[in-house]
C-alpha cells in the first residue's frame, strides 16, 4: 500500500514548462563556451546574436501558425486562391527563418578564432555546429509538409 502511495504521489500530469528564449540562448552559449572555450567577450557577442535570432524566430513562429491555420481553413473549404496565397506566405516565412538562423550563425562564426572554427566545424548539427537544432528539418523546425500538426 505504501509503495502505491509513493507512485501515485510521484506522478504528475503537468507537462514541463518549455524554456524561454532567454534560457535557450543561455543554454546554447553555455554549451558552446564549454565546447569551444569562448572568451567572455565572445560569450557576450554570441548572446546578442542568438537573442536577436530568437526574437526574430518568435515573431516568425506566430506568423507561421497564423498562415498554417489559414491554409488548413482554405483546404477544408476548397479555396484554391487562398491555398496559393498561404502556401506562398509559408514559403516566405520559412525563408525568413533560414535567414535569421544563418545570419546569427555567420555572425557567431566570424568571432571565432581559426582553432575554434575548426572545432565548431566538427561538432555537427547536434553539437551546435552548422545546421543545428531548430534549423529547417531539424528538431523544432517545420515538419515535412510545413503544416500544423505535422511535427
Amino acid at each position: 500500500m505504501a509503495f502505491t502511495t509513493v507512485l501515485a504521489c510521484g506522478q504528475t500530469n503537468t507537462p514541463p514548462t518549455p524554456p524561454t528564449p532567454a534560457q535557450m540562448v543561455a543554454n546554447q552559449v553555455a554549451r558552446l563556451t564549454k565546447l569551444l572555450d569562448l572568451t567572455s567577450t565572445q560569450q557576450a557577442s554570441a548572446t546578442t546574436y542568438f537573442t536577436t535570432e530568437q526574437t526574430a524566430l518568435s515573431t516568425l513562429r506566430t506568423s507561421m501558425q497564423t498562415a498554417r491555420t489559414a491554409l488548413q481553413t482554405a483546404i477544408k473549404s476548397d479555396d484554391t486562391a487562398t491555398i496559393g496565397t498561404e502556401a506562398t506566405q509559408i514559403g516566405v516565412l520559412n525563408g525568413q527563418e533560414v535567414l535569421a538562423q544563418a545570419t546569427a550563425s555567420a555572425a557567431f562564426y566570424a568571432i571565432l578564432t581559426a582553432d575554434q572554427q575548426s572545432k565548431y566545424d566538427t561538432l555537427g548539427p547536434l553539437g551546435g555546429g552548422p545546421g543545428g537544432p531548430g534549423g529547417p528539418g531539424g528538431p523544432g523546425g517545420p515538419g515535412p509538409h510545413g503544416l500544423a500538426g505535422s511535427h
